[in-house]
Parts: structure tokens; C-alpha cells; sequence
């Protein structure tokens, strides 16, 4: 297990830099309520991402498009009064950033006003660049997401790998390089070759965050349920379940089903 080179007191978008500059690799894992946040923060996470996936784990939509900015800003709001620790980054939802700068500059500073965040994340690279650039110049820092952008799945039509065709590379690389020149802090790359996404960490100075990447980029971001065992339904290759709370819990709740129905809880300890 690797040992962190430096105690940030707060993880900040510059810490961030900092690690990667010092070959520190960053950890990444989402969170969407207080209980889970405070256990992700405690455990020394270095950025804890309020994910537009809590359409997915938390509402049980098939995608991420249905959840709207105010579902996302009542998810950040809950995080952000856990953390002590953590970087906090934001998903802005589907529909509210694409097609207009200042739309994606009013949703951006809810979600910071609302909910007290640090960061947002965007998805996609040259189509938005004006929504980004807008919400940097306002002093609000910004995440970039390319590769498998799950905003994007109408348009994909399918969850598999990107970029693995030449033309579809080189946007990506493109794409990176536009978003580091924006003013982006980090970038996530999602389901792309492994070589590609370390050719494209190795090109920037800031942080490369993969998922379903390989490990030549500066930091890896897991789905907290999946990483978990929360969903056996769920098994792609990048994912490594570093527990199973799914049998874990079904246990316990069957033991306190069993329980009650036999009389056997509460007993006399467990009463006034």
C-alpha cells in the first residue's frame, strides 16, 4: 500500500497539481449523502465527487439524465457537511451546461452558493469550451470528463470503450489539451485504452483521474457502491470490489427480520 507524500490539512484544486508534480497518485471516489461522505473523507479520500451516477445508485434510473440541478445541489449539500478533509467536485447534470454559457455559468454558481462545493465537473472537450470558459472567468474551478461521457449514451448508443479508433484519439488528445488551456484543474478519462490515456497524463501538467484507463494516468475514480460490492449486477473489468456489503448487509438484515419475528429482539438489555 503506497503512502501518501504530504498531509494536506484541506485538499485544494492546487494540492492536486502538487501531487501530481510529486508523482503522488490521487484518489477519487464518489459520495452522495452525509453518512457515506464522512466514512469516504475519514478514510483520507482526496476527492470525493458528487456524481450525476446518483441517477443510477440512488434514484435507480437507467442513466443519468433524468436527475435534475436541484436533486444534484440537495446531494452536494449533504456531502459537503461531512467532509473535513476532501476535495468536493460536482457534476453538472445533463442539460444544464451544453448548449448555453450562461445557462452552465447560473447552474455552476448554484451549486457553489447552494450547497458550498468547490468544484464542478463538465462533461465533453471543443463543444463546450464556451460554457467552460465562461464558468472560469467567474472564479469557479472546473473539472473536465472525456472519453465515455455517460451524458452522452443517446449518442454513443453503448457503454464501451472510446477512442480505440485513430480519429477518435487524436479529439481526445485535442480535447485534453484544449481543456488544460482553458483552465481546467483535472481531468477524469473514462473507458479508453490504457496507452492513450498515460500518453495524454504524460502530455498535461494537470492531473489525469481515470476510470476504466490504466494505471499511467495521475489518479483512479470508483462509483462508491460499486467499489463496495453494493451491486453485483454491476462487473465491468476496471472494477475491483474492495468489499461485499451486498451478502454483508442481506445477512444482517435477514438475522433482524428472523429476530424479530421470533420475539428475540428487543430483549431485557435492550429495553427501558
Amino acid at each position: 500500500m503506497s503512502v501518501a507524500k504530504k498531509q494536506f490539512k484541506r485538499v485544494t484544486v492546487k494540492s492536486l497539481v502538487e501531487m501530481k508534480r510529486q508523482n503522488e497518485k490521487i484518489s477519487m471516489l464518489t459520495a452522495y449523502d452525509y453518512t457515506t461522505a464522512r466514512i469516504v473523507d475519514d478514510a483520507g479520500t482526496d476527492v470525493i465527487l458528487v456524481g450525476d451516477s446518483a441517477s443510477n445508485v440512488m434514484a435507480g434510473h437507467e442513466t443519468t439524465l433524468p436527475i435534475t440541478l436541484d436533486q444534484m445541489i440537495y446531494h452536494a449539500s449533504s456531502v459537503i457537511r461531512a467532509i473535513k478533509r476532501s476535495l468536493i467536485v460536482v457534476d453538472l447534470p445533463f442539460g444544464s451546461y451544453q448548449s448555453d454559457p450562461k445557462e452552465a455559468l447560473r447552474s455552476a454558481i448554484r451549486i457553489m452558493k447552494e450547497s458550498g462545493a468547490h468544484a464542478v465537473k463538465m462533461e465533453g472537450g471543443n463543444e463546450i469550451k464556451e460554457s467552460i470558459k465562461r464558468t472560469l472567468k467567474a472564479g469557479i474551478p472546473v473539472m473536465g470528463h472525456l472519453g465515455l461521457t455517460p451524458q452522452s449514451i443517446y449518442k454513443f448508443g453503448t457503454y464501451t470503450v472510446r477512442a480505440k479508433e485513430e480519429a477518435e484519439a487524436i479529439k481526445l488528445k485535442e480535447d485534453a489539451l484544449l481543456l488544460e488551456k482553458l483552465g481546467c484543474f483535472a481531468i477524469v478519462l473514462e473507458k479508453v485504452p490504457a496507452k492513450l490515456a498515460a500518453e495524454v497524463a504524460k502530455s498535461l501538467t494537470i492531473p489525469i483521474i481515470g476510470i476504466g484507463a490504466g494505471n499511467g494516468v495521475d489518479g483512479q475514480v470508483l462509483v462508491i457502491t460499486d467499489m463496495l460490492g453494493m451491486d453485483k449486477s454491476f462487473s465491468p473489468r476496471f472494477l475491483r470490489r474492495y468489499a461485499d456489503l451486498h451478502t454483508i448487509m442481506s445477512e444482517a438484515i435477514g438475522n433482524y427480520n428472523n429476530d424479530v419475528k421470533s420475539g428475540d429482539f428487543p430483549n431485557e438489555n435492550e429495553q427501558y
